[in-house]
Order: structure tokens, then sequence, then C-alpha cells
């Protein structure tokens, strides 16, 4: 082959692989649709908007919350799943997406561990075990004895089938061996209702949707399913404190794209959004909102993804939950 052809097909590698590494460090060039799989309104899309506004931002572009709910997230999460692996589409992914559906339906539109990328994780929603204040119960170890004492006849309410706070729950239920009843309500707002209002005596509650209502002492959190006790709950003891050792649960969310993103693009996205959650004011509205942030990269949320999927799926089969 000639010199001046080989230095013209350099000359043509070396012209696409710079425009590759421009491109990479150009993005983001146009609007991010970020995918909420929730109703507007609630803690998730409350997060996403807040988490949304700083990466505008810091990346110089919009990024647009687009809410897709139903069907426990599969709706937004095939979206997504299906959409084009540019960086340009987001979703805010939680351990229902990743995790649980896998477990709680015989056939997903999605496989999330070959559809989606990890990001990083963002916030836990930390879960609590809570009850109306006139119901009697001045600690979690005297509801429990309770629940023992009599199989099946009390109830507690959660925002849903499958949901963080009802799997939470059923661990609960597994590890000390006690029999209560699961009401599930069409979200955490009319199960809250129904508690403070003395149909139900107990719920799992998330801090998010439940933390005014607890400081307004119509609602008693007696025990949070946290690894530690909660900043902004110092005086209510963990499940873990109280002797219940293997028993911790929340609901976390994060950050994932479709699997076909270029690997530069996650790790830019990765790095923004690091620096989005440590920033002061997304700290100051995740304590407004009773979350926790869980700031993390790519790496570090596959490990978290991994860790959980030992055991709840397990238990959702276990226990035999199904949301088909």
């Amino acid at each position: 082959m000639k010199l001046s052809k080989l230095l013209a097909i350099a000359c043509t590698c070396l012209s696409v692989a710079v425009t590759g590494a421009s491109a990479a460090d150009a993005y983001p060039t146009k609007p991010i649709r970020w995918v909420v799989a929730y109703s507007a309104g609630g803690g998730s899309d409350a997060l996403a908007r807040a988490v949304s506004a700083q990466l505008s931002t810091q990346l110089g572009q919009s990024v647009l919350i687009d809410n897709r709910p139903g069907g426990a997230t599969v709706i937004g999460a095939d979206a997504v799943a299906k959409s084009a692996g540019d960086g340009y589409t987001v979703l805010t992914a939680d351990n229902g997406t990743l995790i649980f559906n896998t477990a709680l339906f015989k056939k997903l539109p999605y496989d999330p561990n070959k559809d989606f990328a990890p990001v990083g994780l963002m916030a836990k929603f930390p879960l609590v075990l809570a009850v109306n204040p006139g119901a009697g119960y001045g600690s979690a170890k005297e509801l429990i004895e309770a629940m023992k004492k009599q199989p099946g006849k009390l109830s507690y309410a959660t925002p849903g089938v499958g949901s963080p706070h009802h799997l939470a729950m059923e661990m609960l239920k597994e590890r000390t061996k006690v029999d209560v009843a699961h009401v599930a309500y069409k979200g955490a707002a009319p199960a809250i209702q129904d508690v403070v209002g003395g149909q139900l005596t107990i719920m799992v509650v998330d801090t998010a949707a439940g933390m005014q209502m607890m400081k307004a002492g119509k609602l008693k959190p007696l025990a949070t399913f946290s690894k530690a006790r909660l900043p902004s709950m110092p005086d209510v003891p963990t499940l873990m404190e109280l002797g219940y050792t293997d028993i911790e649960a929340a609901a976390w969310q994060g950050l994932v794209v479709p699997s076909s993103t270029p690997k530069d693009v996650v790790a830019k996205l990765s790095t923004e959004l690091q620096k989005a959650i440590a920033s002061p004011a997304i700290q100051t509205q995740f304590a407004t909102m009773g979350l926790e942030a869980t700031p993390s990269d790519a790496a570090g949320m596959a490990k978290h993804w991994t860790d959980e999927s030992r055991y709840w799926p397990k238990l959702i089969r276990d226990r035999q939950i199904t949301l088909d």
C-alpha cells in the first residue's frame, strides 16, 4: 500500500477519534429528558426535580422531567429501556424498578440487568414503623408482642403491594414470625389518612411522606428500618438496636441510562450527579424532605444493586407476593 494512502487512512482515523472525543467533551448539546415513573407531586418527583434543577445549572442545558407513572414503574422503565443510548434520556430507578419487579412479575417488558447502565445513587427514603397515637403502643417491641399474641387480627397499611414499605414489613414478619394482615393503598397519602383517622392502627411510612404527621404527633414513630438512627428523628430507635439485628430496609433511588449509552457519557453524568447531590442546595432540600443523601458513582450503585438482589427476590417469592 502506498505511503500516501496509509497517511490518508491514518488521518481519517485520527479525525474520527478527535471528533468522538470532542462530542463526548461537549455533552450535553441539547436538553436531557429525565423520566420519572411516578406521578407529579410525590416524593420521587420532588427528588428528581430538585436534582435536575441543579444538574441544569451545572451542565448548562435544561433537564426536563417527564412523568410516566403506572405499572409499578414498568411503563416509565420500559420507555427508557427502548430509548436511544445517547445520554439524552435518563431514568429515576429505584429498588422496585431494578430488583423487586423481577420477582413480582412473571414477565417484564424490560430486563433491568441488560437494558440499563447505572449512573449513581441519589437518596434513600428511610422507612418507619408507625402507629396511630391512640392505639396505646409504647414501643416497637410492645407492638411486635401484640402481633404475636393476636395472629392475623391486626392490620398494617402501605402505599401498595410490592412497595419497599410492604416488603420491609414482610421482612419483619418473616424474621419475627408474626402474622399481621396487609392493607395496600394506592399511594402514601390515603394510607396515612386512614391511619391518622383511626381506620387502621399500623403502617410503614417513609419520612418524605410522613414526617409532617409524625412531627405534628398525628403518627407515632416506634422504630426505623435503618441501620442507624435518623438525624431527623434522633429519639426513635432502629429495629436493629432493639435486637432485631437482621432487619434493614429502605426505599432508594438512583439514576440509570440505556445500557447502549457511551461509557464516557455515563462517566460524565456520574461525576455531575455526585457533584449535584453533594451541593449545599440539594443537601438542604433533601433534609427538608426527610431524605438521606447517598451519592455514589456508577460502580457504587452497581454494587448496591447487586447486594440487594441477593435477598429481596427470594423474600418476594418465599412470601408469594405477586403483581401479575
